[in-house]
């Protein structure tokens, strides 16, 4: 028996499909309240990249749709680890995004803390004279490593929070030397249990279950729960390990799975409005108080 050919559909169609697509836009607004989710961890492009300007514009619908009010990003370099130029550079192109899309855009110091008194130059002039809203690390230096001491007082002092890159990995092919995980934030944490660190994306590709375990003693350090993997039970775990107070929304480019794994999780709603903004809301009020 002859079937009729298969029609490929594009993913908005599947949606509405499943009756999803109107519960995405005004996912935000649905469990927040009067209030939208904030999403903790995104990212700019690099003005390398021709289509930069259409890039940052298609973040800010998808956005949109999916009920994000805030996206707070960083701008980082193609080329790492980056010189001071660069990370200059970024950030100035990512003040300029700020100003495109007010209210809209908030932004991360991206820096390289080996270049100590730059990096520090920088992180003050992004924070107070510009605006961002906290720091963003990648893979220079280990969170424990002294170089990053010194980033980690300033932030202190603006009172602003520290997003770092983490991950706890063993598959990759070319792994990342320098990576810091979980036990290494913890440990940082330890050490400046005033600082309000983030690690970075528990859904980025490591082992999530080892990284909300190596938390567990770590009360000052925030999980956020950015990344592509969809596994099943992500949420659920880190609340009941964490607690829902330590979780902060972010989607790190994976906007629909970011967003999905927060709607669908087996948890109560009002850790759900907590996890969604009012985490990330009281961190950014400490810097205004």
């Amino acid at each position: 028996m002859d079937h009729p050919a298969i029609q490929p559909i594009s993913r908005r169609t599947f949606a509405a499909g499943l009756g999803l697509a109107a519960g995405l836009r005004s996912a935000g607004a649905q469990t927040t309240g009067t209030t939208k989710a904030i999403d903790c961890h995104s990212h700019l492009s690099h003005h390398s990249n021709p289509d930069w300007a259409g890039i940052d514009r298609r973040l800010i619908d998808t956005a949109d749709r999916l009920g994000i009010e805030q996206l707070c990003c960083s701008l980082l370099s193609p080329h790492r680890p980056a010189n001071p130029d660069e990370f200059r550079q970024c950030n100035t192109w990512a003040a300029e995004a700020m100003r495109r899309f007010p209210g809209r855009i908030l932004c991360y110091a991206f820096v390289n803390p080996g270049y100590v008194r730059e990096a520090r130059e920088e992180v003050r002039r992004c924070v107070e004279d510009l605006g961002f809203i906290g720091v963003k690390l990648y893979n220079d230096y280990v969170a424990t490593e002294p170089v990053v001491a010194p980033i980690v007082e300033q932030v202190i002092q603006l009172r602003v929070p520290l997003l770092h890159h983490a991950g706890h990995t063993s598959w990759l092919e070319t792994p990342q030397p320098r990576i810091s995980d979980g036990g290494a934030l913890a440990a940082l944490g330890a050490r400046y249990p005033e600082a309000m660190i983030i690690c970075g994306h528990i859904c980025g590709g490591g082992d999530w279950e080892w990284t909300i375990k190596s938390l567990r003693n770590a009360p000052s350090v925030y999980l956020d729960t950015s990344g592509s993997v969809p596994d099943e039970g992500v949420i659920e775990m880190a609340v009941r390990t964490l607690g829902a107070g330590r979780l902060l929304f972010g989607c790190d480019m994976s906007m629909t799975a970011g967003v999905g794994r927060i709607r669908s999780a087996d948890i109560s709603e009002t850790d759900r409005t907590a996890i969604f903004s009012g985490n990330m809301r009281s961190i950014l009020a400490r810097r205004r108080a």
